[in-house]
Formats: structure tokens, C-alpha cells, sequence
């Protein structure tokens, strides 16, 4: 094994593992051990950065030299990443309607009082849409503040990760030069 493939199969590794952790704390709903804050909007379709996965599944590492650089191919991924303010558009304003519209349209109705029954499912789409109609009516231009919700960036797990890799590699090299001096 030349000195080359050596340091380039310790980047691979590397690079997997840390994807691998990368992943993971879309499990742990934190950045290794810092929980992400919570999300103030209640909804039905689960965790907020998980919802349909398009995020998790966005983000690559290419190996460019001696580093690894990860992106996401969508295009929220580094707000949700670094937190910032985003600036409301007519978009989505309508974009919010259409949501409080869709929850709203769920409701189940008592036949005698034609009024919404007390539900749990309706009391939750009725929150829902409210959350939805507040959003809705939000002037064009306001700011919304987004919490940052880390997946990707540094730790210091990260180095631990790198080091126990590097101490595999150095340790199978070292068998191997051992194997090979014995006669």
C-alpha cells in the first residue's frame, strides 16, 4: 500500500463516518449533544426537519483534495442550518392560505348544531389553521426569525471522529508492517 492510497482511504472514512453522524442527528433532533430548538408552530405531519425528508437526504460530501465539503441541494438547507430572518413575499402569503385553507377544510361538524365538534382532531386542525391564517396575514415584508437548527458544521465530536478513524488506519498499517517483518 503506497502512501497515496493510504491518505486517501482515511479521507473515504472520513468522510463516511462523518456523514454517518451528520445523519444521525436528525434523529437526535440536535447537533450531537445541542438540542434543537423547538418549533413554535403546531402541526400534524411530524418533526418540523424531517417532515419528508427532502432535507436529510439533500446533503452530499465530495472529496475536493485534501477536504471535505458538504452541501444540500435545497435551497432552505442553510437557513435552517445557520438560523436568519427571512422577509415575507406574496408568495407565500399565499402559499400560507393555501395551507389554513387545507387544514381548515378537515373539520368534522355535529349534524344537530351544525356547529365543529369538540375533537382532538378538530381542536388540532383549528390550531393549525389558526397558526396558518396568522401567517397569512402577516404583511408583505415583515421578518421572520429562524432559529438555527445545526446539522452540519463544527464540534468538537467531530474531531474525535476524525482522530478514531485515523487511529484505525495507523493501527492496520501497523499490523500489516508487522506481518510483513516476521519471518
Amino acid at each position: 500500500m503506497d502512501l497515496q492510497t493510504f491518505h486517501q482511504n482515511i479521507i473515504k472514512d472520513v468522510k463516511t463516518e462523518l456523514m454517518d453522524e451528520f445523519d444521525r442527528n436528525f434523529e437526535r433532533k440536535a447537533f450531537f449533544d445541542q438540542a434543537w430548538p423547538k418549533v413554535s408552530l403546531i402541526n400534524n405531519k411530524g418533526s418540523m426537519m424531517a417532515r419528508t425528508n427532502k432535507l436529510r437526504r439533500g446533503y452530499i460530501a465530495k472529496i475536493q483534495g485534501e477536504k471535505i465539503a458538504f452541501t444540500n441541494s435545497m435551497p432552505y438547507a442553510s437557513i435552517h442550518n445557520e438560523g436568519g430572518e427571512i422577509t415575507v413575499t406574496a408568495k407565500m402569503k399565499r402559499y400560507f392560505w393555501a395551507m389554513y385553507y387545507q387544514a381548515s377544510g378537515g373539520i368534522v361538524y355535529n349534524v344537530k348544531s351544525r356547529a365543529a365538534a369538540k375533537t382532538k382532531k378538530n381542536t388540532a386542525l383549528s390550531i393549525e389553521a389558526a397558526q396558518f391564517k396568522a401567517l397569512a396575514l402577516m404583511p408583505i415584508g415583515k421578518k421572520i426569525k429562524i432559529p438555527s437548527r445545526r446539522v452540519i458544521g463544527p464540534h468538537p465530536r467531530i474531531r474525535e471522529i476524525i482522530s478514531g478513524v485515523v487511529d484505525n488506519h495507523l493501527t492496520e498499517l501497523n499490523n500489516i508492517i508487522l506481518n510483513n517483518l516476521r519471518p
